[in-house]
């Protein structure tokens, strides 16, 4: 696909499991294709619905909604890019009887195009994640983690790159530290490299070297951290890189209505979403590519 300039975005990053079909008709034009990422993070191996006395979330959440509301959208647009933010075990029953088995299963049969590592993933040690891959009909990126040494060896790529109607979408990955968050004995000889480096060569690539119309982040490293403002966390990553569009996140739980508007390096916009944990929402983003490469201009769509 030749250099095409996009409307990015929405503030609808998040659709709530409840959530019906959403029309997004009137903003078709002729010469624009449209893009859905939907995306989910630290779902913690929770399968069922919330029981209906939960005091925060009755009746919320469960694969059964989710899988449903996937559906539906990807009725009403067949160009969807389903991704997953990392931490997708350990939180339930499920995880501890059958070691993700069930997890990776049911997110294939959900269709799921792509999913990062996150630190909770290891919790089974690095062979129990191996021992997974095969119920995965997806694959797992991380650019930073460096499983040379192990035996996840050859199975973890840095970034996978997909053509959705002509629109170019590169998707690399990224894991937070893991010192004090994963036992060694678990992590083994997994190297953890530095995030914005890493991002720098990544997006480079994506954007410049593979002419990917849109680059994004899947991220663990958390979307902030107030008690410790110079740990790197997506906003920063957002603000110190370039060539990235959007970063997707986990890790820290955040429940964002809509994604947040930043600027990278050189004063561009970035979106950062993250939704929460336990597979209460679905993340929702959509982007429109135009055909006219003289067009430049970006708006924001509230859906």
């Amino acid at each position: 696909m030749k250099r095409r300039d996009f409307i990015q975005k929405t503030a609808a990053g998040t659709a709530f499991l409840g959530l019906g079909s959403l029309s997004l008709s009137s903003f078709k034009t002729i010469n624009t294709k449209h893009l859905t990422i939907l995306h989910t993070n630290d779902v913690h191996s929770y399968i069922d619905p919330f029981p209906a006395n939960h005091p925060k979330n009755p009746n919320m959440g469960g694969v059964a909604r989710r899988a449903a509301l996937i559906e539906s959208i990807r009725q009403e647009n067949p160009n969807v890019l389903l991704l997953d933010a990392g931490d997708i075990f350990q939180g339930t029953p499920y995880f501890n009887y059958y070691g993700g088995e069930l997890e990776f299963k049911l997110m294939t049969m959900m269709r799921y195009d792509l999913a990062t590592i996150g630190n909770h993933d290891f919790d089974n040690g690095i062979d129990g994640l191996y021992a997974q891959l095969p119920n995965a009909g997806f694959e797992l990126v991380s650019a930073n983690y460096d499983f040379t040494n192990t035996i996840m060896n050859g199975h973890v790529k840095p970034f996978k790159i997909f053509n959705k109607d002509g629109i170019k979408v590169g998707v690399f990955g990224l894991g937070v530290g893991l010192d004090g968050l994963v036992d060694k004995k678990n992590s083994k000889e997994t190297v953890y490299n530095d995030p914005v480096s890493v991002s720098q060569d990544m997006a480079r690539v994506l954007k410049h070297d593979k002419k990917c119309d849109l680059v994004i982040c899947l991220s663990h490293l958390g979307y902030k951290y107030k008690d410790d403002p110079e740990k790197i966390c997506d906003t920063k990553l957002a603000a110190l890189t370039k060539d990235i569009d959007l970063i997707i996140g986990g890790h820290t739980h955040t429940f964002l209505d809509k994604p947040t508007l930043l600027k990278n390096i050189e004063g561009k916009d970035v979106l950062v979403n993250q939704v929460g944990c336990y597979g209460l929402n679905l993340g929702r983003i959509d982007f429109y590519f135009d055909d006219d490469a003289k067009s430049s201009q970006g708006t924001s769509i509230v859906i």
